[in-house]
């Protein structure tokens, strides 16, 4: 892995190069410009970091490779999703999340390379040139670097800790560090960049990291690293430190909840008050996704590729306030109505409103179900469809797709951070009423929690459940909770028949084993890993 990235960072200087204006160093021939010129020019050096923003995946890449990789959501395609899910992983396949490793130690690399590049005498020259500009780089270096270790650590545990450049000349054989040990260095250097970024940008430089996003991330960090996965003791001080985290970005007072919970996800809603970091999509200039065309139901030409579950239908509440289990009022023959106004702005289920028609997943003859007169392949395998994100105002073919941005982290997650560190320093009533704070959103405005004790920490983690579908936090949730679940779960569907007499039936049935066995809750590292690093030990039960 560290060969390919040292040879993939020779490209890419290459590529950063020719990608220059002609009259750059004086019109020196594009061919004639060298690495360290990179490194002389403030402007050029700002392009090899924004170049690293543009090679950070994101969530609507892959499928949505998190969320297919839970019990969210489901992917029709068999390309590793389902031997997640399954418990199947091994160091030889980790199925759709094969990507993890090398793509986070490539965005390390690319930090590490300016880190090393950019030495005394360089910073003195750039500095010379705009030294706001400097630190502000500086700073998007050092919190791009933490939250790729983040995402390695939460994926694998300890990691090998590289923070300089490797040579060709250079041993590549480097033991794990600790867990403990990377999130204290993860921290530091979001220490260290939320004191040099600023809190804001001009229209012009939106989607760059703030002082704000450095603290949000670390809060989340500080979050994973509390709960019992790595915090099995419940040291209550890991929570305190969580808890301070999640009240630094707080009290910044720069954020607050978006009033409209579906168009927050949609272009309309992109750079609003709520998001934190959010990376920068434009797919009328380059088709990245086809968002539409992925998502939308197979009776308006979409291939359906990343569908709801039963299981996370299961867990919006009715507008009572309570799970659809514990409502005598829920009627599984007639199970959407009275829910949760996230779920209308979330699934398309059968029979809701859906551009000037509705929703027909019933079969026989439903326009989406696998009867429709369209290709039945991409009909949904759930009997469910995804809203989020999607404007069905697009056509949802090949070459059209909307661009909503890609919110990495948004104000409603610090809120809940904030709610389950105070819960669990025995402050519920603060958790409570930050719970109740993202409920109160004014187009969702569901009755505030009122439970105590387990049954309140239920709540916190259904709430995180619902309010962040899709959004890559279901995956890791599960695993730092250390949820168990029963070798009998499955993930589920819904059925919709028409019978003869013309009645409807609504049934419910597995799709598919759902399982998180323990050794599951960290992945193992991949085998090619192992066998060209000899120093790397395997994580247990693999």
């Amino acid at each position: 892995m560290l060969n390919k990235i040292f040879f993939s960072l020779v490209l890419v200087s290459t590529i950063f190069i020719s990608s220059c204006d002609d009259n750059f160093l004086g019109g020196k021939p594009l061919d004639q410009v060298s690495d360290s010129d990179i490194w002389q020019d403030i402007s050029m050096t700002q392009t090899f970091v924004d170049n690293i923003y543009g090679n950070m995946r994101t969530g609507h890449e892959d499928n949505m490779s998190f969320s297919v990789s839970a019990d969210e959501s489901y992917q029709w395609e068999d390309v590793g999703a389902q031997i997640i899910q399954r418990g199947d992983v091994t160091p030889s396949d980790l199925g759709q999340l094969d990507w993890t490793w090398e793509h986070y130690y490539e965005i390390i690399a690319g930090c590490n390379r300016f880190t090393s590049k950019v030495t005394a005498d360089v910073r003195e020259n750039l500095a010379a040139q705009d030294q706001e500009q400097l630190n502000r780089m500086t700073g998007e270096i050092k919190t791009l670097r933490a939250f790729a270790y983040h995402r390695l650590s939460s994926l694998f545990g300890g990691v090998p800790l590289i923070t300089t450049s490797f040579s060709l000349n250079d041993d590549f054989k480097v033991e794990r560090s600790s867990y403990e040990e990377v999130v204290d260095f993860i921290v530091s250097e979001l220490d260290e960049a939320s004191n040099i970024l600023p809190v804001s940008y001009s229209d012009s430089e939106r989607g760059r990291i703030t002082k704000g996003a450095a603290l949000a991330i670390k809060s989340r960090v500080l979050l994973y690293a509390a709960s019992s996965l790595h915090n099995p003791n419940g040291d209550v001080t890991k929570w305190q430190v969580a808890s301070d985290a999640a009240k630094d970005v707080i009290n910044l007072d720069q954020y607050s909840l978006y009033p409209d919970y579906g168009e927050l996800f949609t272009e309309e809603g992109n750079f609003n008050d709520e998001s934190i970091w959010e990376l920068v999509i434009n797919n009328e200039s380059w088709q990245q996704f086809a968002l539409e065309r992925n998502l939308f139901p197979n009776g308006s030409g979409g291939w359906a590729v990343t569908v709801p579950t039963q299981n996370q239908v299961d867990a919006y509440e009715t507008k009572n306030g309570l799970l659809p289990k514990d409502d005598p009022s829920y009627n599984p023959q007639n199970p959407w109505v009275n829910r949760d106004p996230r779920f209308y702005d979330t699934i398309l289920y059968n029979g809701a409103p859906w551009r000037d028609r509705t929703i027909e997943v019933f079969r026989p003859g439903g326009a989406d179900s696998p009867d429709g007169a369209r290709d039945p392949h991409n009909a949904s395998r759930t009997g469910y469809y995804t809203k989020k994100f999607v404007d069905e105002n697009w056509a949802g073919s090949m070459g059209e797709s909307s661009s909503p941005n890609w919110m990495m982290i948004r104000y409603a997650e610090i809120l809940l951070n904030y709610a389950e560190a105070q819960f669990h320093l025995g402050n519920e009533g603060i958790a409570r009423e930050y719970v109740n704070m993202v409920r109160s959103r004014p187009s969702v405005d569901m009755p505030d929690v009122t439970e105590s004790g387990s049954a309140l920490l239920d709540r916190i983690k259904n709430e995180r459940r619902v309010e962040f579908y899709l959004e890559e936090h279901r995956f890791f949730d599960v695993r730092r909770w250390t949820e168990q679940f029963a070798s009998t779960d499955s993930i589920r569907r819904v059925q919709v028949m028409v019978e003869s007499d013309g009645e409807t039936t609504i049934s419910y049935s597995g799709i598919q084993s759902w399982k998180l066995p323990e050794h599951t809750y960290l992945l193992p590292i991949p085998q090619d890993e192992i066998l060209s690093n000899p120093a790397l030990n395997q994580n247990p039960g693999y």
